[in-house]
């Protein structure tokens, strides 16, 4: 099995990767360094000849999006200390996330601080620069996902994918760009910090508000019962709210994994409609296989679900 080394190493120079080549093929950097930095240690690894235990040239990866610690490379204790629930065990409860009020032990008096949320950092994007991440030698994108939902996983995999294929085919332009933002945006996030600490930025953007700021939000209407496969139609339960033809819906399950895409051909107890409510059996297209049990959910711009969900 390959083994990577954590960014919790806070490997930050080439001396390290070299240490570590003894016992891994792939090293994850510190998040601080800059792209500049990068570069350096992946010249070395080529100059110096690094090698892994599998033979070949030890390869860099590095963060490129997703949640951030307030603490350098993860090394955060707090959640241990509060919770006894360790954050370097993959147990962390997010203490950071929280508001805070500043006080002064001696006087009792407040710091007025413009942001409650002193403690939670804005998520890394590095979609815009994924021609400086692939130029500095990186050769792995990692993507901070522990705990998120299969809409997340797959929209954040499916942007860096295109982002880097765009590069490497010499098509990777600002149009697009601004289209892979928006497209995170309708995923988990608590607010892009574009470039992070790779543009020598200090980490001074912090979230505004707990939880995520999406643009979109999925709603649990419903599950399969049975799926056709000759005509490509998947038969669900309405369970909770109502489904219109054309929305916007995604479909997951433990085997589907997620499938994206719009009711279509929409039927309700064999009749064709344009709505189904709570309690209705309907009929719809399908582009590929689903499973009984995977669960139906509708996405709805944001601002709009509060309306829905009444």
């Amino acid at each position: 099995m390959e083994v990577h080394i954590s960014t919790q190493a806070n490997v930050s120079n080439f001396e390290a990767v070299k240490f570590f080549a003894r016992f891994a093929d792939v090293v994850v950097l510190a998040r601080e360094l800059t792209f500049g930095q990068i570069k350096d240690i992946c010249t070395k690894i080529k100059e110096e000849n690094i090698i892994g235990p599998n033979g070949e040239l030890v390869r860099i990866e590095i963060f490129v999006h997703g949640a951030l610690c307030v603490a350098i490379s993860g090394k955060c204790y707090m959640s241990l200390a509060t919770h006894n629930s360790s954050a370097n065990r993959g147990a962390c409860l997010q203490n950071c996330r929280r508001t805070y009020r500043v006080i002064e032990e001696e006087t009792g008096n407040e710091l007025v601080i413009d942001n409650n949320y002193i403690m939670s950092p804005k998520d890394l994007c590095t979609v815009g620069y994924i021609d400086k991440i692939l130029d500095a030698g990186v050769c792995v994108l990692k993507i901070e996902g522990r705990g998120r939902s299969s809409d997340y996983v797959y929209a954040t995999t499916k942007v860096y994918r295109d982002a880097a294929d765009s590069y490497l085919e010499g098509n990777f332009t600002k149009e697009k760009i601004k289209n892979w933002i928006d497209e995170l945006s309708t995923v988990f996030n608590r607010g892009f910090w574009h470039g992070g600490y790779y543009l020598g930025k200090k980490q001074d953007e912090w979230s505004g508000s707990y939880g995520s700021q999406s643009t979109k939000e999925r709603i649990f209407v419903g599950q399969v019962v049975h799926y056709y496969p000759k005509v490509g139609i998947a038969e669900i339960k309405i369970e909770t709210k109502d489904v219109v033809e054309g929305d916007e819906i995604c479909i997951t399950g433990p085997t589907t994994g997620i499938l994206k895409g719009k009711v279509e051909g929409l039927m309700v107890g064999g009749n064709v409609a344009n709505h189904a409510k709570k309690g209705d059996l309907i009929t719809f297209m399908v582009s590929e296989r689903v499973r009984s049990n995977d669960k139906l959910f509708v996405i709805r711009n944001r601002e709009n679900v509060q309306d829905y969900t009444k």
